[in-house]
């Protein structure tokens, strides 16, 4: 396999096998409520193949199972779509919604484990992280499905889009508590820029396009480049049945985000947006790293602060402003406060684009404006903090933070399990392997899974 690629080296090396091994060993004490799934996703092509872009790489999925204290097992287990087998997404007869990557991020929704990648159809995953196939909702999904769908924590509905370089450039859905479209609207105005990630109030539906866009020359596989000549916008549309012929567009100053934190209505019924944002220059850096061009950042994310915006839908205006100087990405949150006003916020931290400072795990404090890093050790790079809330929880931050280390100095892996409220450690897994670095991944509580223990496993097809 190339070594030159940055995205097949040092924490992103590819895992080159499945493996199973039960009954880890446990430091500290796992809280029993932790009973349930943490599954990750990360971009693992087979042996031999060198993608020309990260994001190209085949899915893999890893997932550590966790029972009332015990580590019960780990596996992992690539999702094996037609794309893991050569299959091109483009055909004769148009793109292929089913050859998936399928390696961007995994949720539950209804009972479903779906690996998704914002380009095709999600794929159905077993609880044993066997594939089941691709999922189209009945049918009734018959677009591309973002890798960032949100489920709304009051009504439990799934709301999410899927992008496309060409007409319609932007579709909506809204799925049920039961896993059924219930809503789907083109959604007018949209453009061919990149669409990565949206956000969701308890009213609106925010999306955002940034100076990033279709570029048909060039030829990674991901048809994308900075374009100074797209405009960037917020589009606010309000939801409902009606919505999509509502929204409204403001312009904000050139950027691309990837990733939304979270957005609420305050008090003045403005809208606060936030999430980690790059510059032209961010963008670039990034790419390089992403395609393994030279003139790249050091790591996948260069100059990549946290920013926000607010929206006053009466004035006509948006406000914005970086708030912070670190170099972070993979925001995540108490969901519970999904589409509410949070107060806290947490983060990866990276070296900047010179390599300057370290891995971490941020939690900013939103009222107080603290914040507060926990290292995880030299060569040890953390996972997104997957938050889990403990039970009776009384406070926002009353919980768990789990994340799986990549270590290269050991050549191995371990799920931190930290209090989200100080950040200290309450125990660590030692894992089979060393995991490679990835992208998302979900905290699957076995209650969301109706008894899958029971269940026989689905055959691949």
């Amino acid at each position: 396999m190339a070594t030159d690629k940055p995205y097949l080296t040092g924490h992103y090396a590819p895992a080159v096998d499945e493996t199973t091994a039960t009954e880890l060993t446990v430091e500290g004490s796992l809280p029993p409520e932790l009973t349930g799934r943490l599954i990750r996703n990360s971009h693992n092509p087979k042996a031999g193949v060198t993608p020309a872009h990260w994001f190209k790489g085949s899915g893999m999925v890893h997932g550590i199972r966790l029972r009332e204290g015990r580590a019960e097992w780990y596996r992992n287990r690539w999702v094996h779509t037609p794309a893991l087998d050569g299959a091109p997404y483009m055909t004769e007869h148009g793109p292929d919604l089913a050859a998936s990557t399928a390696g961007t991020h995994v949720i539950e929704h209804a009972g479903r484990l779906l690996a998704l990648c914002e380009a095709n159809l999600p794929f159905e995953l077993t609880p044993e992280l066997e594939t089941v196939g691709a999922h189209d909702f009945g049918g009734k999904l018959r677009s591309a499905m973002t890798a960032h769908p949100k489920t709304d924590p009051v009504t439990g509905e799934l709301h999410f889009f899927g992008s496309s370089p060409f007409p319609p450039h932007l579709m909506y859905y809204v799925a049920d508590a039961n896993g059924h479209i219930t809503h789907s609207a083109e959604v007018p105005g949209a453009t061919a820029a990149l669409k990565h990630d949206f956000a969701l109030t308890r009213h609106y539906a925010v999306f955002i396009e940034g100076t990033v866009t279709f570029d048909p020359a060039e030829h990674s596989g991901i048809p994308y480049g900075w374009n100074d000549a797209q405009p960037a916008r917020i589009g606010v549309m309000p939801r409902g049945p009606r919505g999509a012929g509502l929204i409204r567009w403001f312009p904000i100053e050139p950027g691309s985000m990837l990733h939304a934190a979270n957005a609420y209505e305050d008090a003045a019924g403005r809208i606060v947006l936030e999430g980690p944002t790059v510059d032209r220059e961010g963008f670039r850096l990034s790419w390089n790293w992403w395609v393994g061009a030279p003139g790249r950042g050091t790591e996948p994310n260069a100059r990549s602060y946290n920013r926000r915006w607010v929206i006053d839908l009466a004035a006509g205006s948006v406000d914005e402003q970086t708030t912070d100087d670190l170099a972070i990405e993979f925001p995540t949150l108490n969901e519970e406060f999904l589409g509410s006003e949070h107060r806290y916020q947490y983060v990866i931290s990276f070296p900047d684009q010179d390599g300057q400072g370290g891995y971490g795990i941020v939690k900013y404090d939103r009222t107080s404006g603290s914040r507060d890093i926990q290292e995880v050790g030299d060569a040890r790079l953390p996972s997104e903090a997957v938050f889990v809330p403990a039970v009776g929880a009384t406070r926002e931050d009353d919980g768990y933070l789990l994340t799986v280390v990549s270590d290269l100095k050991q050549d191995a892996s371990q799920l931190l399990v930290l209090d989200a409220s100080d950040l200290g450690r309450v125990a660590t897994v030692h894992l089979p392997r060393r995991v490679t670095a990835g992208i998302h991944g979900s905290w699957i509580p076995d209650s969301a899974l109706d008894g899958s223990e029971s269940r026989p496993l689905t055959a691949r097809r």
